[in-house]
């Protein structure tokens, strides 16, 4: 055995010595990370701290039989790297020091090095001899305890739900021919009608359970069976269904409620229009009440003017028709009206044309059609008059005067179905990240030594770095949309307005994850994701369209990015002098934060890792976007400008906005669920993954942060470097955290994920 030459207290440094002047991996700013930690360290004496920090120099590293040295103490040890292991460099450490002496050392100096240079088993893995770790996954965290908190409240109807889908029904297979899934898919609905769960959001009196926290949860677990079915159900019960029970009254509910929560009534969602996409007030359709008849009229007036793309058109009896509401001679703007399609014998009624929009990219079990009317009288009272009615002396009545405010509230009681589509969005993803990662932790592939099996594609950095944030975020996203969904629900919330605004904010940012990650999963999984068996390829066509139903993305980041601005401009005008105070003086707290050195590249753990810093930077963002916007808007209108024309030169900004506040609500409604659990090992891995979440956001739009000088380049990197650490401090909890999602095993249909 060799002689001891190093006592324990330095020789706990001599690995990471030999890390970093063997691959030159730091720079001479950041051994000052390492001259610091040595100096605190009060295990070491002076003369200790002295020799490390001759090892120190830059310009004059360790002699090469210096370095020779080290590697034979190291090796002549047999201690072997184990990379799957929290701080694989502090850990092979402590076992070189117990290999020479008895003594037991403290090794938290140099985890906190480790952690806060971001140094990776792949930066130094070939310098060890490595031991492969046969078990994939850590049972640390109990994967029912972490579905039991994503539940929630809502644990015995999602059991009761995942159960149900347990029906041969539900048996997922490949369709290629749209008619047959689409008879597939009517049974599944009806089925789901019958056990109850189509009315859940529907009052007691009309077979439902009034719960619309609920019924969204219902959307996620749905598509771990099926995209189709999701959707199917979502017309059916949500839109068609919803639109009577928000906009009808009464005796609306009492004729229809009843049979459409048990499917007896299929009804489909009238309102989008082939020319007009997005621009439900500009719709073309009218409704022009008839005195003489006390019938509305409905009229497709031109060609490009019909329905399009309605979900259920081709199995529907009825419509809620979203048309022009014209009473003696004026419109009242768009209302929604009930439009009977087909009769008994499931015939088209006179002046009714339905069209099948065909097969599609995804979704082919939802019949989707185009809808035309010529001339189709319906009586007075299928006018949905919550908000809107005609007495029946013939003239127009509505408690909100307002025709603006009218029409956004017909729409606002509406948005719980974007809630439900990023629901359904985030089931997708969830599906897609298990079969991903469970078959990364079976597949093996590559390794330069012929004594040892390949290495589990999981244990590669640029695996874990390509999966792990996602689920992260898919956990942020969860827990944000729970609470959406409350405040969505909650009837004592004054201002509608704002959770319209965070609704098309979180809807659009969730959407597109979606789609983000299913892409990522189906390229980690190879040429295996590409196959349909593997559910991967479905999903991509049936979560892409979610990105454009229920709001168009786009459309909605603008919206919210403009009630964001609604916000500041109500603030600034109702506290006058004061808000122009209040608005200069967080400038000048940006100026001073961000122009400071010191901040803009502080790198050490307990800052970067801190929740303040997180909920700072990301707030900084949108009041940063928030208060440049308001000034180029300001400014083009001084010059002229037509609002309008202000508003389209700035789109690009108003994006960027609305994408910012959406991350920033996400973040704050997951940090305020963190501080709700008890202090447990659970909270600390919930705070890890929120740490992930707002890292890995920063590291996406570090360019924007450096162009501020929120961030310097040392900091930038020290966040991509944090990034990497935590998906290698997570690596051994992915399978539980997949698990965590609750997806039943009779839904986990993939070969891949067996």
């Amino acid at each position: 055995m060799q002689k001891k030459v190093y006592p324990p207290q330095v020789l706990k440094y001599i690995p990471l010595f030999y890390v970093i002047w063997s691959d030159n991996l730091v720079t001479a700013s950041e051994i000052n990370v390492v001259q610091n930690t040595i100096e605190q360290d009060e295990k070491l004496s002076p003369t200790e701290i002295k020799d490390l920090l001759n090892w120190l120099q830059p310009k004059n590293p360790p002699a090469d039989d210096v370095m020779k040295s080290w590697k034979h103490f190291i090796s002549n040890s047999q201690v072997k790297l184990i990379e799957s292991e929290t701080h694989p460099l502090a850990s092979l450490s402590e076992k070189v020091i117990r290999h020479y002496h008895t003594a037991t050392v403290e090794t938290t100096p140099l985890e906190h090095i480790e952690v806060n240079l971001g140094i990776q088993p792949n930066h130094y893995n070939h310098l060890f001899d490595v031991e492969v770790v046969h078990e994939s996954s850590s049972n640390y965290y109990d994967a029912t305890r972490l579905d039991k908190l994503l539940k929630g409240k809502h644990a015995p109807l999602i059991d009761n739900f995942r159960q149900a889908l347990n029906d041969p029904t539900f048996k997922w297979d490949i369709h290629r021919n749209k008619e047959n899934f689409r008879q597939k898919v009517l049974n599944q609905v009806t089925f789901l009608a019958e056990k109850g769960f189509g009315a859940l959001a529907y009052p007691n009196d009309y077979g439902g359970k009034n719960n619309m926290e609920g019924y969204a949860y219902m959307f996620e677990n749905m598509m771990y069976a099926d995209g189709s079915l999701c959707i199917k159900f979502g017309v059916q019960f949500g839109l068609f269904g919803g639109s009577i029970q928000k906009l009808g009254t009464k005796k609306h509910h009492d004729q229809y409620l009843t049979d459409t929560g048990k499917a007896k009534l299929l009804g489909c969602f009238a309102m989008t229009e082939t020319g007009h996409g997005s621009n439900v007030r500009g719709i073309k359709t009218t409704a022009t009440y008839d005195p003489k008849t006390d019938h509305i009229i409905i009229h497709t007036p031109g060609n490009n003017d019909n329905k399009e793309y309605i979900g259920n058109a081709l199995h529907s009896k009825m419509a809620s028709v979203f048309a022009q509401l014209i009473v003696n001679g004026k419109n009242e703007g768009v209302h929604a009206i009930l439009v009977p399609l087909r009769d008994k014998n499931h015939e088209l009624l006179p002046g009714v044309k339905v069209e099948d929009n065909g097969y599609k990219l995804g979704l082919n079990g939802v019949d989707n059609g185009k809808i035309w009317f010529h001339q189709v009288a319906v009586p007075r009272e299928n006018l949905l008059n919550k908000y809107g009615d005609i007495t029946k002396d013939g003239n127009y009545k509505s408690d909100i005067k307002n025709p603006n405010k009218r029409f956004f509230t017909m729409l606002g009681t509406l948005v719980g179905g974007r809630i439900c589509v990023a629901r359904a969005g985030l089931g997708g993803a969830k599906y897609s990240l298990t079969v991903a990662i469970k078959h990364a932790l079976q597949r093996r592939q590559f390794n330069d030594s012929i004594k040892v099996q390949e290495d589990l594609l999981m244990d590669y950095p640029s695996h874990q770095l390509r999966l792990t944030p996602l689920v992260a975020s898919a956990y942020v996203y969860h827990f944000a949309l729970d609470k959406m969904m409350e405040t969505y629900c909650d009837e004592s919330q004054p201002d509608k307005r704002v959770v319209e605004t965070q609704v098309a904010g979180l809807k659009s940012i969730i959407t597109w994850y979606a789609n983000s990650t299913i892409q990522e999963c189906r390229e980690a999984c190879g040429g295996k994701g590409y196959l349909l068996e593997n559910r991967i390829a479905d999903l991509k066509g049936d979560v892409d369209i979610f990105t454009t139903f229920e709001g168009d993305n786009t459309v909605l980041l603008l919206l919210a990015a403009k009630g964001v601005l609604s916000d500041f401009k109500a603030e600034f005008n109702s506290a006058g002098f004061t808000a122009v105070l209040k608005i200069l003086g967080m400038q000048l707290n940006n100026t001073l934060t961000t122009s400071n050195p010191v901040y803009s590249n502080k790198v050490d753990k307990e800052h970067l890792y801190n929740p303040k810093f997180h909920k700072h930077a990301l707030n900084y963002r949108t009041r940063r976007l928030t208060y440049t916007l308001a000034m180029r808007i300001r400014d083009y209108i001084k010059q002229g400008m037509p609002s309008y024309q202000a508003f389209l030169k700035v789109q690009t900004h108003l994006l960027a906005l609305g994408k910012a506040y959406s991350v920033e609500l996400a973040y704050e409604t997951f940090s305020n669920y963190i501080k709700t659990m008890e202090e447990d090992k659970y909270k600390s891995l919930f705070e890890k993954m929120a740490t992930l979440y707002v890292l890995y956001e920063l590291r996406k739009d570090a360019a924007w942060y450096l162009e501020q000088g929120y961030l310097g380049s040392t900091k930038s990197k020290a966040i991509r470097q944090r990034v990497e650490r935590l998906c290698t401090e997570l690596r051994p909890h992915l399978n539980s955290l997949i698990d965590g999602f609750g997806i039943p095993e009779h839904c986990l249909t993939a070969p891949i994920a067996q």
